[in-house]
Parts: structure tokens; sequence; C-alpha cells
């Protein structure tokens, strides 16, 4: 690795530390929060087997490694890919926060729990700066595809920290971004890479404990502690 490689995430942690107002990518989740936004199309995006996560989504719920009686939170919980299985991981006595931007997706979310009798999921709207949730009120957070549409991740970020107990983990789950390896639409959606993420999130208060390596491939999939 070349001594340039090496500064790339200093200098991205440095430049997120200034970072105090302004939009990382602007407009990215203008379609999210559209009223007229339809579940049903993003339900066929999301929950298709070409998608690498929903393909893998057995082993990824399987290395989370909830435990019954947790309260964790899916933030950006979309059409709910996650949740039910999550709220099945966590069991009766233990609780799951849906977390979205889009009010749509919130509503898609509930009736499916409501279906499912699944008593102990929480459905939370957030907004571009807060994942609104209380302090010390979870264990895990679970970032799946979802942090690259973070447009202010140190604010984000800064609530998310607030709202784990002490020791609570976070899991981070992203498309790969590397150049003449990932598809175009990565390369164009996709505003940084693993480093970049990875050093921003741990000048945000969070310690790097573990990768996951054996379940995806177009993605990667990081763990952190809170400090």
């Amino acid at each position: 690795m070349t001594k340039r490689h090496l500064l790339l995430p200093l200098f991205a942690a440095v430049s997120f530390a200034f970072a105090q107002d302004a939009s990382v990518k602007p407009g990215i989740n203008d379609k999210f929060l559209d009223p007229n936004l339809k579940v049903g199309e993003w339900t066929q995006k999301f929950e298709t087997e070409s998608r690498e996560i929903f393909h893998q989504r057995e082993k990824i719920v399987a290395a989370v490694g909830l435990k019954p009686g947790m309260a964790m939170a899916d933030i950006g919980a979309g059409t709910g890919l996650f949740t039910l299985p999550f709220s099945q991981a966590v069991g009766p006595k233990g609780h799951v926060y849906a977390v979205d931007i889009a009010k749509n997706f919130l509503s898609h979310i509930q009736a499916r729990a409501l279906q499912a009798h699944a008593s102990n999921v929480t459905t939370v709207q957030c907004t571009p700066r807060s994942v609104e949730l209380p302090e010390a009120s979870i264990d895990l957070a679970f970032i799946c595809d979802v942090y690259h549409h973070f447009e202010y991740p140190q604010a984000s970020l800064a609530s998310l920290h607030k709202a784990l107990k002490p020791g609570g983990e976070l899991v981070l789950i992203d498309f790969k971004r590397i150049p003449g390896v990932s598809s175009d639409f990565v390369m164009g959606h996709v505003r940084a890479g693993q480093e970049v993420f990875e050093a921003e999130v741990t000048a945000a208060g969070f310690e790097k404990i573990g990768e996951v390596k054996d379940v995806l491939k177009e993605n990667y999939f990081v763990r952190f502690k809170r400090k």
C-alpha cells in the first residue's frame, strides 16, 4: 500500500470533521421524500434475487448475531427486508426500531409487522441529520446499503452514537467502490469507498472490531463498537 493510500482515510476523517453543514450528496434522497412514492415499485427493486443482499439475507441476519432480548435499529429499513427477520431474532422480549426517511416505507413496514403479529417492531421516521432514536436505547445498529445515502453523515452518526448503549455495536454493509472493478452504477451512485466510510465512522467515536468476508462479494460487512 502506498503512502498516498495510507493518508486517504486520515484526509477523509479530517474533511469529515470540518463538514459541519454541507450535504455530501445533495438530492440523493429526494425520491424517497416524495409523498407519492410507490412502495410496490421499490419492493420489486429491493427484494429481488439479483440483489446480493436479498439473495444472502439469511446469512446476513445470522452473521449480525442478534440475541433474544436485544434492542436494535434497522437504519434505512426501506421495505422491511430485514426488519421482520430481526424481529424474530430478538424475540418477544427484544425490540426492533425500523428507521427510515420515507413515510410510505414505514407505513408498509407497519402493515407487514401487523400481519406477522410482530408487536416488537416500532417504526421511526428519521431526518437527514438524525436517526431520531432515544438516548442509549439500542444495543446494535444495522446499516445495509444505506450509509451512502447519509446526506449529513457527521450529524447522523452523532445521533446514532448517542442512541447506542455504551459498548453497543454498529454493523455497516455497503457497496465496494473500486475503480475498474465496480459497476458504473456503483461508481456513479456511491460517493466513496470502504476506507473513506470507515474513517468517517471511526471519527464519530466508533472502533472497528471486525469484518465478515465470507458472506458477500459486491458488498463489505464491517463491525464497529461504540467507544
